[in-house]
């Protein structure tokens, strides 16, 4: 009976090549994207993905200018996930109006807690949610299962409710 050979990991090729093709594809990063901490972060995604595409049953040969096309489709896909964050971020940004809270009286806080506490919970909910967790519009419709414009609705009918609730506490605490 015959033992089995234990075959090598592939991945070992790279060890004799990463002295050599460290510099190159960090290099070939960095001039691309001219930020070292991104440039170093894909450096390192690049080589594990080449450890990985080297244990696949029908790898390509392992080589520096292998290796520098791994690196080329991380960082094609770093700045495809930059792009889908920035526009996110546009989309949040823009879909919160530009308007001016004429209310710039100073809030007591202890005030604010009680009347907040007064408020119906659908109110309370939209508000805390919004101005105390600092979430968006869009978050706080996902949270409370409502549309972005139902949303928006609601947290202008609460904001006006707590500015009367606010009022008429100072009126009675004055």
């Amino acid at each position: 009976m015959t033992e089995p050979r234990v075959q090598p990991d592939p991945a070992f090729a790279l060890l004799g090549l990463y002295e050599t093709a460290l510099p190159e594809v960090y290099g070939y990063l960095l001039s691309r994207c001219g930020d070292r901490t991104v440039a170093e972060e894909l450096t390192s995604e690049t080589f594990l993905g080449a450890v990985a595409a080297c244990r696949k049953e029908y790898a390509p040969p392992v080589s520096t200018g292998w290796l520098i096309g791994v690196a080329r489709h991380k960082l094609a896909d770093h700045w495809r996930r930059k792009e889908r964050e920035e526009r996110g971020l546009r989309l949040v940004h823009d879909s919160e109006p530009d308007v001016e809270d004429p209310w710039d009286e100073q809030l007591d806080a202890l005030r604010a807690r009680q009347v907040l506490e007064s408020l119906g919970a659908h109110h309370r909910a939209a508000l805390t949610l919004r101005y105390v967790d600092g979430l968006g519009v869009p978050e706080v419709a996902g949270h409370l299962g409502r549309s972005v414009h139902a949303t928006e609705a609601l947290l202008v009918r609460a904001r006006a409710a707590f500015r009367r609730a606010y009022e008429e506490k100072e009126g009675r605490d004055a």
